[in-house]
């Protein structure tokens, strides 16, 4: 065995007997001696060393009628051999231990709901009901109307600005939606209607019109200026919600503008009616 396998037995020795306790710390001078006999080629040849040896040797050998020591060191790899004595777990009976049934707690707070699941697939039919009691009686059907027709029997000549035509003849004027002061039709029954207007022009004179939708220019009636005096006419159709204003302007020019017409007879007219309500198909 060379010094360095020497130097790891010992090394090994010295773990052994600090892990052991007091029965290594009784013999660590007779091993390490030992040790140093086993080591080297010839035995103490003192006679002071091997008395010495021997009292020790006696001091620690146990009697022959004693058993052996209550603890001695023991390498741990040794077969068979074990550290820690075997303890034998006990068995409880745990159907001798189960108490009576508790009472019942209080109820827990409602959990979170869930993620929507996916619809289901679409049942049966189910059977036909009974027939239901017969309602009250509804409202009567409502009829709708709206028209009117106003003349005018003076004439009317431009200016600088934009002039409403003023109508003073009444021929129809149904629930009074035309308004004869401010010379506008109002829309109280929204639906479709027709328009018709018609003028004389002068001689001489042209002749330049708008109906208005509010304040926009839906259509024009004009003539140009000529020797002979003509009737003049235009027609259209709208769409009218609640609240619209339906009525003629007199467009202002450079040129002088007129629309002729007298006392005797009414040359001018305006006429408009109801054709759709809006609510119907």
């Amino acid at each position: 065995m060379g010094s360095r396998g020497r130097g790891l037995l010992l090394v090994y020795c010295l773990l052994l007997a600090f892990a052991s306790g007091p029965v290594l710390s009784r013999v660590p001078h007779v091993q390490g001696e030992q040790q140093e006999w086993e080591g080297t080629e010839e035995l103490p040849s003192s006679p002071d060393h091997a008395e010495r040896a021997e009292e020790q040797h006696e001091k620690y050998r146990p009697n022959q009628d004693e058993g052996l020591p209550a603890s001695r060191c023991l390498r741990c790899c040794d077969p068979g051999t074990s550290m820690y004595p075997a303890t034998a777990v006990p068995q409880i009976n745990i159907t001798i231990l189960k108490g009576e049934k508790g009472d019942r707690g209080d109820r827990g707070l409602q959990g979170k709901y869930g993620k929507t699941g996916s619809a289901g697939a679409r049942g049966h039919t189910g059977p036909k009901g009974q027939k239901g009691s017969m309602g009250a009686p509804g409202e009567r059907c409502k009829s709708h109307y709206a028209a009117f027709s106003v003349g005018r029997k003076k004439p009317m000549h431009s200016n600088h600005y934009y002039q409403t035509v003023i109508f003073d003849t009444e021929f129809v004027n149904l629930y009074s939606h035309f308004n004869m002061f401010t010379g506008k039709f109002y829309c109280y029954v929204p639906g479709i209607y027709f328009f018709s207007l018609n003028v004389h022009t002068w001689n001489q004179k042209e002749t330049y019109l708008h109906i208005m939708k509010n304040e926009e220019e839906v259509v024009i009636l004009f003539a140009q200026v000529g020797d002979r005096s003509i009737m003049q006419s235009q027609s259209l159709m709208l769409e009218l919600r609640e609240q619209d204003q339906v009525w003629v302007r007199l467009y202002k020019g450079e040129r002088e503008n007129a629309i002729f017409s007298e006392e005797l007879d009414t040359y001018i007219t305006f006429s408009g009616y109801l054709v759709k309500h809006a609510t119907e198909p």
